[in-house]
């Protein structure tokens, strides 16, 4: 019986109630399909600061180094935002200094319309029915990890300062991660910068125009990210694939949450290894965020990390079949008009997930 290695870290606000859920979906997803799950359980972020003084001690990294895959439910809040200890940029979060440490470079956000939810997009139906985005987020350098940072006077007033910086390797990594993605999906990729007034995403531009050309099987084009942005609010399914940098990812990723109906159906991954290589390691969490004011309450949607779930056992474990299961048990919940407060429902973040189970066959 092959045994997976699991981390699972709560973290902050809903987190260890979402994550909680998830991790019952795993123990079904194991029990009927022959794996034996080893679950550790540890601190991170904020409820790490609370406990430790840092937002990861060295013994969650050491845990996480051994394990096969890391679950993290949701971290930060406003008890934390202005803490500041030492250490660089990626000391200050302790979800960057995981992917930091351990180069879990390979963001994976991927959003989807999801036909029950069509009523709460925003868009309509003819527009956004059939999108299925996935946002690559660029996770270890850019702007977020930026070593020449800080505040300062400059001519007598307050200046603040980060410097976006890449070397090429990065990108080109990144780069063959997304087009190998895009094989997997439709063979359809875009790269978002702003190369026409920033040196970095020139560097960016060239890189990833030189990665496509090992690929010609997929379609490719270069966008400035505010037309980007703007083409795929105006014709979402027109995308599949969109390569953007740390900063420009956590934006667009944020917002295919309207393509999706709710911030809490989306899941992701973090891979430290490109997944034509065969099975990765990754750190997988929901992008719903901590939502201190409903902690506790027991209305969190857990679709975010229910899927995140099932995307490590796509691409840490190979099994693509148990990511289907577990979207087509969503599907089936949500058609059955199952649904959490946040997509017009009543169901309770245990009822929900309940009703996946009910559905589940893996």
């Amino acid at each position: 019986m092959t045994t997976i290695s699991i981390l699972a870290l709560g973290g902050d606000g809903i987190g260890p109630e979402i994550l909680a859920q998830g991790l019952r979906i795993a123990r079904h997803i194991a029990e009927k399909s022959g794996f034996l799950l080893d679950i550790d359980h540890d601190l991170l972020h904020g409820a790490s600061y609370d406990t430790h003084g840092v937002f990861c001690t060295d013994a969650v990294l050491n845990k996480a180094k051994a394990a096969d895959a890391v679950l993290v439910g949701a971290v930060g809040g406003h008890a934390w935002d202005h803490v500041r200890i030492a250490g660089g940029a990626e000391a200050q979060d302790g979800l960057m200094y995981l992917r930091y440490h351990l180069q879990a470079y390979l963001g994976l956000r991927p959003a989807e319309a999801w036909k029950e939810l069509s009523s709460l997009s925003p868009f309509r139906c003819d527009v956004v029915v059939g999108a299925d985005i996935m946002i690559m987020r660029e996770m270890c350098g850019g702007a977020m990890f930026a070593r020449q940072r800080g505040q300062r006077i400059h001519q007598g007033k307050r200046q603040g300062y980060d410097l976006t910086a890449y070397d090429e390797d990065e990108v080109a990594r990144f780069a063959h991660g997304g087009f190998a993605l895009a094989r997997r999906r439709r063979r359809r990729l875009v790269s978002c910068d702003k190369s026409n007034v920033m040196e970095s995403y020139k560097l960016w531009r060239d890189v990833v125009g030189d990665v496509a050309k090992h690929y010609p099987d997929v379609e490719f084009k270069h966008m400035l990210a505010d037309h980007c942005a703007y083409q795929m609010m105006v014709q979402p399914t027109a995308f599949d694939v969109v390569l953007c940098c740390n900063q420009l990812g956590d934006v667009f990723s944020d917002l295919t949450g309207t393509v999706s109906g709710s911030l809490g159906m989306l899941p992701s991954a973090c891979l430290a290894s490109n997944p034509a290589d065969g099975p990765s390691f990754g750190i997988y969490e929901s992008t719903s965020g901590s939502a201190p004011d409903i902690a506790g309450k027991g209305i969190a949607n857990p679709i975010g990390m229910i899927l995140s779930v099932a995307m490590m056992f796509d691409y840490t474990i190979g099994r693509p079949d148990l990511w289907q299961a577990v979207h087509r048990a969503i599907e089936q919940t949500l058609a059955d008009g199952i649904k959490t407060q946040d997509i017009g429902g009543t169901a309770t973040t245990v009822e929900i997930t309940d009703a996946i189970l009910d559905r589940l066959v893996a």
